[in-house]
């Protein structure tokens, strides 16, 4: 008799944990149509009635109730005598203005939509959406660099503190959006520049990041497409932050062997990214992320070690290391001979 409670207890256990997972996306999607339908900045730090909230918003009024009572559920909306308010947190990191802003959800709000593609994609073997940056309008641009710089500010210095950087003057940063590493590369040496190169899309808007930092004499921008335009050559690092898991297997050794040309004998290139082990498992956020490449491009992927050190053997780099770099991220560095 224990014996059967104790197995029925434990399928309990299991349900649940089965149960909490196939409905983990409802919270999620909550949290993603208010970001969507800009309710953090409609409400402010003010107070504010439903009907009045979907006026400003442009919903239903009762929708719009729906909808944050769950808000409220989430611990990101207070209700107090029918009028709702923004818990202190979501005022800090949800409202415009404020210093901690995160301005990258949007970026999340996309993401849903193609990982909803999901199955058709494992079926596929690729993403079934369609592709190129110049199928997407500038707000998807806006949102994605937003969301980029979002993770970037928090870890980029961090990160460059873990580089050697003696004898280091000069950085390319390969994809580098909104420039948030470069800015990391010159704050932690005085005589080092560093030069953006990214699609000409995206220049603009790391111009702006660029000079609401006041960097504008120490970071240059060039525009260009890395797989057919070039880098120039002279820097002592090549820097490439989430960038090979865009690309196919052969589409990086490609891009190594380009970012080894650019930089001086004894100079640096610096992969930060998913690494994965051999087991393609572990780190499991690494494993994850393929997914999320496969959902969303057409030939990326996460690259294990042995992969991404066999490419920069083959660009001629010796001395190569693996670093923890914390947020979830690896460093590989190569010298190049």
């Amino acid at each position: 008799m224990c014996m059967k409670t104790g197995s029925q207890q434990i399928r309990q256990v299991d349900l649940q944990t089965f149960r909490e997972m196939a409905n983990a996306y409802q919270r999620s999607r909550i949290f993603l149509t208010a970001i969507e339908l800009d309710v953090f900045n409609t409400i402010g730090t003010g107070s504010i009635s439903s009907e009045e909230a979907a006026l400003k918003i442009h919903a239903d009024p009762r929708g719009t109730d729906r909808l944050l009572n769950a808000l409220c559920t989430l611990g990101l909306i207070r209700k107090s005598n029918g009028l709702f308010s923004l818990a202190e947190d979501s005022v800090e990191f949800l409202v415009k203005g404020h210093e901690n802003y995160l301005a990258g959800f949007m970026h999340s709000v996309n993401q849903w939509k193609s990982w909803s593609t999901l199955t058709d994609a494992v079926k596929a073997g690729t993403s079934v959406m369609d592709q190129g940056i110049e199928k997407r309008d500038g707000t998807w641009l806006e949102s994605f660099i937003a969301a980029m710089h979002d993770r970037a500010k928090i870890q980029a210095g961090p990160i460059v503190s873990l580089i050697n950087m003696t004898g280091v003057s000069s950085v390319l940063d390969i994809g580098g959006g909104s420039a948030a590493f470069s800015m990391a590369f010159v704050r932690v040496k005085n005589d080092v520049k560093a030069a953006v190169f990214d699609l000409p899309e995206v220049i603009p808007i790391t111009k702006k990041y660029i000079e609401a930092e006041g960097l504008g004499d120490k970071i240059s921008c060039i525009p260009g497409n890395y797989n057919t335009d070039p880098f120039g050559n002279g820097y002592d690092i090549a820097y490439l932050s989430a960038i090979i898991h865009i690309n196919s297997p052969d589409g990086n050794r490609k891009l190594i062997k380009k970012s080894a040309e650019a930089v001086n004998p004894g100079g640096q290139i610096i992969i930060q990214d998913f690494i994965l082990d051999e087991n393609r498992i572990t780190p499991a956020h690494g494993a994850v992320f393929a997914l999320n490449m496969l959902v969303g491009t057409k030939e990326g992927d996460t690259y294990t070690r042995d992969e991404i050190e066999g490419w920069l053997t083959e660009a001629g780099c010796a001395q190569i290391d693996l670093i923890e770099a914390g947020f979830g991220a690896r460093l590989m560095i190569g010298r190049k001979k």
